[in-house]
């Protein structure tokens, strides 16, 4: 059953963090999985699902860094490699954890890149749409049996509220026919991100598997590594003197979102939905701040069928559960 997009009146938001939302919920016995799971967000996230008593698996593009980031973290981790820009690196992946676990209860497609130079991956596909989007569906696709097998996982696509830059160009999505922009191909990987959970929730609800999208909020992260500190003075993100914007979240206030729609009672029965702040997100209107709700194509749902339909051809992997 489709899920409205609008607030439930959660008790959690803004200044939440991750270790707010999961307070006095025991996650023992509940496997986890996080993509990029050792850096910004991702080392918060998966700091709170161990500390719930998830095991959690975390997919490392440089395992022994991820070894290091993840030393003070308590509970049961384990770190594969796994680079979500070349296609046998996530079937690798995906073998092992099958051969790990049969079973994941909770899937948060985390990792991405940002705003960064026209790259190509080995089939020529543009960096943030393989990275970001096709990387995560691959995978996704991949761990569809575990996934299943859970009776009751949720998969939570960190999505943004870049998202509102632009919906994805289907007829040319690695940008070969027009100038490439790294913030219209940022906006179209994550209103991907966002369309993914939406047709994810829409196929694996008769299974028990529901999907959601999140915008964790503007947090200062490895992300912005390919931003120079001029551009982000011009954007607002920070002054002159390098102070950042107190509109900004901690890293544990950030990954508050992915962990709260990965776990809370709230959400039992719901999905397909963008959340942001702790809650299910409000359809932008004329007064909503450039930094909040959700914009209508992100909610089309034949354009999240279509996307679904070019991800499989774009893959070459076949995903209709």
């Amino acid at each position: 059953m489709s899920t409205a997009q609008a607030p439930i009146a959660s008790p959690f938001g803004y200044r939440s963090t991750a270790a707010d939302v999961v307070a006095g919920i025991d996650l023992s016995g509940k496997i986890a999985l996080v993509t990029g799971g050792y850096s910004g967000l991702g080392t918060e996230t998966v700091r709170a699902l161990a500390g719930a008593g998830a095991r959690v698996i975390v997919g490392a593009r440089r395992p022994d860094t991820a070894a290091e980031d993840l030393t003070d973290v308590v509970g049961r981790l384990e770190i594969l490699p796994l680079d979500l820009s070349d296609p046998a690196s996530i079937d690798s992946f995906a073998a092992a954890v099958g051969t790990a676990t049969n079973r994941l209860d909770i899937v948060i497609d985390n990792a991405a890149v940002m705003a960064n130079p026209l790259t190509r991956d080995a089939r020529g596909y543009e960096s943030q749409f393989a990275t970001n989007h096709l990387g995560h569906f691959q995978l996704v696709a991949r761990l569809w049996p575990l996934l299943a097998a859970a009776g009751g996982a949720r998969v939570i696509s960190v999505s943004s509220i870049g998202h509102r830059i632009c919906a994805p160009d289907l007829d040319d999505p690695n940008f070969e026919r027009r100038p490439y922009d790294k913030w219209q191909a940022y906006g179209q990987a994550k209103s991907a991100n966002a369309l993914f959970a939406l047709h994810l929730d829409t196929l694996g609800e008769p299974f028990g598997v529901r999907a959601f999208a999140v915008h964790p909020g503007g947090i200062a992260t490895p992300l912005q590594r390919h931003l120079t500190r001029e551009e982000q003075i011009a954007m607002g993100w920070m002054d002159a003197a390098g102070n950042i914007d107190s509109r900004f979240k901690s890293t544990r206030e950030g990954a508050a979102t992915s962990v709260w729609c990965a776990t809370s009672p709230l959400l039992d029965g719901m999905g397909g939905v963008y959340c942001e702040d702790c809650d299910v997100a409000a359809m932008a209107g004329p007064d909503t701040p450039s930094f909040a709700g959700v914009r209508p194509h992100i909610r089309d749902e034949a354009l999240a069928a279509a996307l679904w339909d070019l991800s499989e051809r774009m893959t070459g992997v076949a995903f209709r559960p």
